[in-house]
């Protein structure tokens, strides 16, 4: 659907200024078919994100800042977010040995089983939300990290 008609504009003040929204509007796309995808597992996707960063440092534990420093949105508040991880059983959280005002944040067995059941579905959604051959996948993310130069 183009974004003139999702969005009911029929004109923009520039080709930069429709640009932006509509990656503002297709990054909102996204987030709700994601939204849709985790509500079932009691997760939102920035928690996914972090369980995501955790299993890719995993069996080595990650501190909070280091969490952050890796997260997508850079606006999240990650301690926020691992506390309600903890809470579902899905990380732990350790006094760093070497640091006490640090602390090690791992994903338990849990969380991992859980991006496991996961795996499959994102896979799904992503198949699903982006309509372009492999080439243009590649062009895309050229174009995407060109953007943010």
């Amino acid at each position: 659907m183009k974004l003139e008609e999702a969005i009911q504009q029929k004109t923009f003040k520039s080709p930069v200024n429709k640009a932006v929204v509509n990656l503002l509007y297709t990054q909102s796309y996204i987030v709700t078919k994601q939204v849709k995808l985790f509500k079932p597992f009691g997760i939102s996707p920035e928690q996914y994100n972090v369980l995501r960063i955790l299993r890719g440092h995993h069996p080595d534990p990650m501190t909070v800042s280091s969490i952050q420093d890796r997260m997508l949105n850079k606006m999240s508040n990650a301690s926020r977010l691992v506390e309600k991880l903890k809470q579902k059983g899905f990380v732990t959280r350790k006094e760093c040995p070497n640091d006490r005002r640090q602390v090690d944040i791992t994903i338990t067995d849990e969380g991992l089983v859980l991006l496991d059941r996961l795996d499959e579905e994102i896979q799904k959604l992503n198949n699903e939300v982006i309509h372009l051959s492999n080439e243009e996948v590649n062009i895309l993310n050229d174009l995407l990290d060109k953007l943010r130069g």
